[in-house]
């Protein structure tokens, strides 16, 4: 058999288990979206009776809007629960890669990936969505406008906020793990920063409302956990360093005893 062959015959065996990995995902999203369903009712409620929904009738302009509201619902839940067996399936796919030591440090990130979630969850629930609700709801009273919200229309304002929010409250625990697994590293990061702060700081804006104040209470945390990033990334980059340079002085040592 040729080495040409032999490459042929790694990559196929590469894509098939890709496949495989792309296959779990979808059946882990599927079954996060019957979780989702079971839980849209009592998400729906707790938001529909706490501030400032409870202050308003929400109405339905279509027979459908109802059903895609729990859809989004569901949709959310099936994110969290994948998110972290998202990040298990590329830890999995990579792991023939590395080293041993290298597995079980990267396989260590992956609950934080839930966690990091649910914080920006509550980070844009709790603190920017108000002040966008709150900007937004001004200017319609100045334009002397009723103020008659649809069921689809509130729930995806709020969506457009949160869901964005949540998963950039992941970078953290992203960098490290793509560090981790020499996809990236700190000096690239820091390159990389001004075109981070640039991007970061307009994705900033478009979620927080069109005021200076709100854009900096936005942008200024985003900013801060890319900084995060940067820094746990030349922990985890440090680490690799001194694992290798550990591991080539046992193989010289080796080496030279083999040769005496």
């Amino acid at each position: 058999m040729t080495e040409e062959t032999e490459d042929q015959m790694t990559i196929v065996e590469h894509i098939t288990e890709l496949r495989k990995r792309i296959i779990y995902v979808v059946i882990m999203l599927v079954v996060g979206l019957i979780g989702g369903f079971l839980l849209a009712d009592p998400i729906y409620n707790y938001l529909r009776n706490t501030e400032p929904a409870n202050q308003f009738n929400l109405h339905g302009f279509s027979l459908w809007d109802g059903i895609g509201i729990y859809m989004k619902f569901a949709f959310i839940v099936a994110l969290a629960i994948t998110l972290p067996f998202i990040m298990y399936q590329l830890w999995a796919f990579v792991s023939p890669g590395l080293k041993s030591e290298e597995r079980r440090a990267a396989l260590r990130y992956v609950p934080f990936v839930f966690v990091l979630f649910l914080l920006g969850l509550s980070f844009a629930y709790f603190v920017v969505f108000p002040m966008a609700f709150e900007f937004t709801s001004k200017i319609n009273k100045h334009m002397e406008l009723a103020e008659t919200y649809g069921i689809t229309q509130y729930f995806t304002f709020m969506f457009n906020i949160l869901l964005p929010m949540s998963l950039l409250f992941e970078l953290p625990v992203v960098i490290m793990f793509l560090t981790r697994i020499r996809i990236l590293n700190p000096l690239r990061l820091r390159k990389m920063r001004r075109f981070a702060y640039f991007g970061l700081i307009v994705l900033g804006t478009m979620l927080s409302p069109p005021d200076i104040i709100s854009d900096i209470l936005v942008s200024i945390p985003l900013l801060i956990l890319y900084e995060v990033s940067v820094f746990t990334s030349s922990i985890v980059y440090r680490k690799q360093l001194a694992e290798q340079q550990a591991w080539e002085e046992e193989f010289d040592g080796s080496s030279d005893a083999t040769t005496a």
